[in-house]
């Protein structure tokens, strides 16, 4: 299959064993009640295989509404789906997955959503630091109208958070606006990236006058610090973007983009580290 064939939102791509490996969100219907996730495997980021279902949210009971952005990363020896359901009050929630290989099958890993219970939550990201482990989420506008992205610190076996949530930023701070019940300010899709000087960047998603693809910067380095914004990466109606190296070494940035029901493609960019940021070469 071609990239162009490919119709899935919030792409992921893990590279291993010379592979790469490309986890998506199931676009139909914005991936509500589609049954779980597949993988997508291939060697040059354009000719992919056919879909191979990694995770049966059916067979787990956990197809009640929304299966959203899968992301796997190897740790331990295993390998860890972070993706987000509706849990059994209603609310959305990061729960994580485990499997012996990288195709799968995925289970119920977490004790239920590592995000707060009582919160609407999407999103959740790994970011390791320093010996810790923390899950990067997003606070749903849905429920808090200004939509916030925040941290919990996890156990070191990744079945729960062993912190209270802190809030880095609100959508917005970026885009100088107040959300009200008729004009929300939205947060979605987290992704941190650690510069080659030590800068911590994280790349996230909003929309005021289309998809946009943001980056912020931690002050001093942590996930904990005081995050400021910096240009946005991509403004033409894509987002939800995660960075990896391809198997060349070369920095790739890959998000979906049109944002439009059942035309979402995963597109591939090179970019490059300038001295404050990130860029898209052309």
């Amino acid at each position: 299959m071609k990239n162009r064939e490919i119709n899935i939102r919030d792409p992921f791509v893990l590279v291993y064993n010379d592979k790469y490996y490309m986890y998506g969100t199931r676009a139909d219907n914005f991936g509500q009640k589609t049954g779980g996730f597949d993988v997508y495997i291939g060697t040059d980021l354009e000719n992919w295989s056919e879909p191979k279902a990694v995770f049966n949210s059916e067979k787990h009971g956990m197809n009640t509404w929304v299966n959203w952005a899968p992301e796997v990363h190897f740790y331990n020896g295993a390998f860890y789906l972070l993706a987000t359901f509706t849990k059994s009050n209603g609310l959305r929630g990061t729960y994580i997955l485990k499997s012996d290989t990288p195709d799968g099958e995925f289970v119920p890993h977490s004790d239920g959503a590592v995000t707060p219970w009582e919160w609407e939550c999407l999103d959740g990201t790994l970011h390791f630091e320093k010996g810790k482990i923390y899950c990067v989420f997003c606070h749903e506008h849905t429920q808090i109208l200004d939509g916030t992205v925040c941290y919990v610190e996890l156990s070191s076996d990744l079945t729960r958070a062993v912190t209270e949530p802190t809030e880095l930023f609100a959508a917005s701070s970026f885009l100088k606006c107040e959300a009200t019940e008729k004009a929300h300010c939205i947060t979605d899709g987290p992704f941190l990236y650690r510069k080659k000087d030590g800068k911590l960047l994280m790349i996230w998603s909003t929309c005021d006058d289309g998809y946009k693809q943001c980056v912020a910067q931690s002050d001093n380095g942590s996930v904990c610090g005081k995050w400021s914004h910096l240009p946005t990466l991509f403004d033409d109606d894509g987002g939800h973007g995660m960075i990896f190296k391809d198997l060349k070494g070369n920095l790739k940035l890959t998000l979906h983009c049109p944002n439009i029901s059942l035309q979402e493609r995963p597109v591939f960019f090179d970019i490059a580290e300038t001295e404050n940021s990130l860029e898209i070469l052309k």
